[in-house]
């Protein structure tokens, strides 16, 4: 008898959430990838591919299978434009291996760098392992009648849109297989990670979900090509913004129930911290290396809480901010009114019986509701082999004696088991909630996860943190309103100071006309507030300010640091200040920033932001011209973002509308007008580039530059740029690399 093989160890997988790589014309590429299937015999693998002329081409035999499966030979003629065929490996096995799972991709050459393909244009041959998707894919297509599907994959191969059953069910299947991905938004200096399940949930609490990001990166270039595509076409999708389509019977609320459901009985590990090429071998994270108890403090801005957001995304996460009114019961637990579905019931003689047919009434009652502190505790001890995280903004702003009360006990952990060396016995509404609680007690574990819990911790007699609970914090140091902090508590945490340095994304402040490096004003600053206060925790971080596509306008600068430099730092420092607060007659007191504006409201006077950054000594370094738009000088000394749109033989630096002009006369501008005639990315609800001129953009601050019979917009925002460009590349499957640098 011979016994089944030990089960494989796998690696998590990583997720590749900041690739620039992008994959359009998604039917074409799906119904490829399903014929090359077909056309192998359903073998498990298939190199489908062979090189010509620095290019790759589908194998004739495949070629010769699909003509005549599909009995069509002019599709046949243009089949080696098929993104399968063009795209670089990496957007292939983005969109091929982690979103849809149909296989993996790679190089028939194993010798190859999964990197090769990003510049010089050339294709190599390569080859899928397929997966079961590809499989199931199989047995649902299997369902309808032959010509239909024939009829649907031929559509597909030519980037049609049927709008049948047979399509309908594919755009369903693809959404399932993307479920469990993860996508990432980029903001300023705040990433957000999400997966589809996100989205849902928000549109069922809202009107519309926000897809706006600085950079469109990883799998979410590919979600956004489904949505443009319509192959999620129960969702509208049009600048950025999701809704959903009124026009489709789908029901939202139901799947996004079902997503919820499928990730939380899901056990696949993801990894989204790597952002560059996946690797042929990747080296597992030890994650016992991790601090279970840490706190991050430092100056504001410096990036506490994104350091902690990024090492953690895509882990369990429960986070709380603390605040001069948390204490043990908001951190912890208690018992709370709430409100309950009841049966309505009436009496007959001494009987009470419920009155049939009638709607449940609602009744309020008192029910322990655990707080952040016991979901985090509960869900560490349901699954120890993971890390869970709690994650405490803010430490200092509440009484943290009071808020962790006996729970400060806990703390004291064993170096080489990692749980608390002196257990504690919780009170019996606590001990209640651990035994009886279906939702974030132990009573709804499975037997294996019991096994896995001493008796006296799923009881609730002891509790004890597990060695898989990192408890984290952040501390502002800079913090007017924080409690002490004694001896005892901090010797029960890690310290990790986050010192203050420069962001590198090139932000700047926009002031009367003028631009001046961000970074050079924080430095000036900060010396200033040292030798003026003698204090390091009053310094300015590099993200103490958000910019708005790398710009920091005169009303958030005095809003939020002319505003706390004033009352925070130097209110008691004025004549030490020296010449910082000097205006032309007296001192530049805080009133002076502001003027009331012909519609009553405060307007920023930006002379005087102007003013003082003249008194602190930060050089100009460019212009703003009246439409907003930078005006980038040539001098070695101006720091700043430049959109770069890399080609496959060049790379284009647009600092003004030539350059702008340029890349799209080189990708084409009969594209560049077929895309802007969507109107996805608009100004004044006018399309970029047109064949005519529309006399709100002629009426406007906006002008037209004619091209070749071509209309082009002028004077746009290079955020404008950076949200239409991507969108022509992923039609045409161009391959453009877009950022800011």
């Amino acid at each position: 008898m011979i016994n089944p093989k030990e089960f494989t160890q796998r690696a998590a997988i990583n997720s590749l959430t900041g690739i620039k790589s992008s994959l359009g014309n998604l039917r074409k590429v799906v119904s490829l990838t399903y014929l090359l299937y077909l056309a192998n015999k359903k073998k498990s693998s298939i190199v489908y591919a062979e090189s010509k002329d620095g290019k790759i081409v589908l194998k004739q035999e495949y070629k010769s299978f699909i003509q005549h499966y599909l009995n069509n030979s002019e599709v046949i003629e243009k089949i080696d434009d098929n993104p399968l065929l063009t795209s670089q490996i990496e957007s292939l096995y983005v969109g091929l291996t982690l979103m849809f799972a149909f296989g993996r991709i790679s190089f028939e050459n194993t010798s190859l760098s999964m990197t090769k393909e990003r510049t010089g244009g050339i294709r190599y041959p390569k080859k899928i392992d397929f997966a079961s998707n590809i499989m199931t894919l199989d047995l649902m297509l299997n369902s309808d009648s032959e010509e239909a599907v024939k009829a649907t994959l031929l559509a597909w191969l030519q980037d049609k849109q049927l709008d049948n059953k047979i399509e309908q069910r594919i755009s369903i299947f693809l959404n399932i297989c993307i479920e469990n991905n993860l996508f990432k938004l980029r903001h300023g200096e705040n990433d957000l990670y999400f997966q589809t399940e996100g989205i849902y949930k928000s549109l069922i609490t809202g009107n519309e979900v926000s897809l706006e990001s600085d950079e469109i990166v990883g799998p979410t270039r590919i979600l956004n090509s489904m949505l443009r595509e319509n192959l999620v076409p129960w969702l509208n999708f049009k600048k950025s913004l999701v809704t959903i389509n009124a026009d489709n019977d789908f029901n939202v609320k139901e799947y996004s129930d079902i997503i919820s459901t499928s990730l939380s009985i899901r056990d696949i590990k993801v990894d989204n911290n790597v952002e560059s090429a996946p690797k042929e071998e990747d080296t597992d994270n030890d994650d016992k290396q991790l601090p279970l108890q840490q706190i991050t403090y430092g100056a504001p801005g410096t990036g506490k809480s994104h350091g902690i957001k990024k090492e953690t995304a895509g882990k369990s996460v429960i986070r709380t901010t603390f605040h001069p009114d948390s204490d043990y019961s908001t951190f912890v637990g208690a018992y709370k009114p709430t409100s309950v579905e009841v049966p309505v019931m009436t009496i007959i003689g001494k009987e009470q019986i419920p009155v049939v047919n009638a709607n449940p009434e609602k009744k309020i009652v008192y029910e322990f509701v655990p707080q952040a502190f016991l979901k985090a505790y509960t869900g560490a001890w349901k699954n120890q082999d993971e890390p869970f995280f709690l994650i405490i903004e803010e430490i200092n702003r509440g009484n943290c004696a009071q808020i962790f009360g006996d729970l400060f006990q806990l703390l004291d952990r064993n170096d080489e088991t990692g749980l608390s060396d002196y257990p504690i016995s919780p009170d019996e509404d606590i001990q209640k909630f651990l035994l009886t609680d279906k939702k974030y007690g132990f009573a709804a574990l499975t037997d294996a996860q019991k096994a896995a819990i001493p008796i006296e911790v799923q009881s609730g007699e002891l509790m004890i943190l597990p060695k898989n609970l990192h408890i984290w914090a952040t501390m502002n140091t800079s913090d007017q309103s924080l409690f002490p902090i004694d001896s005892a508590f901090k010797r029960r945490w890690d310290w990790q100071y986050m010192p203050i340095s420069d962001g590198k994304k090139g932000w700047q402040i926009a002031v009367n006309g003028k631009c001046y490096d961000w970074w050079q004003f924080l430095q000036k600053m900060n010396d200033k507030i040292g030798s003026t206060t003698n204090s390091e925790d009053k310094k300015l971080g590099y993200f103490f300010c958000k910019a708005k596509n790398g710009i920091i306008d005169a009303e958030t600068f005095v809003g939020k640091v002319v505003f706390y430099i004033w009352n925070d730092v130097f209110k008691d420092f004025a004549e030490e200040a020296g010449d910082l607060f000097k205006d032309i007659e007296g001192i530049l007191t805080f009133n002076k920033f502001y003027t009331i504006g012909v519609d009553r409201k405060a307007k920023v006077v930006e002379e005087k932001v102007e003013r003082l950054l003249q008194n602190l000594g930060v050089d100009e370094i460019g212009e703003y011209d009246n439409v907003g738009e930078k005006v980038i000088d040539d001098t070695e000394s101006a720091s700043r973002r430049v959109l770069n749109v890399e080609f496959e033989d060049e790379t284009i630096a647009i600092k003004r509308f030539p350059q702008y002009l340029q890349v799209l006369q080189k990708i084409g501008l009969d594209k560049a007008e077929a895309v802007a005639s969507e109107k996805q990315v608009d100004v004044l609800g006018c399309a970029l580039v047109s064949k005519n001129k529309e006399e709100t953009i002629e009426e406007s601050q906006y002008s037209y530059v004619e091209v070749d019979g071509y209309f082009v917009v002028k004077g746009i925002k290079g955020k404008v740029m950076m949200n239409f460009l991507p969108l022509i590349s992923d039609k045409y499957s161009l391959n453009l690399k877009i950022a800011y640098k």
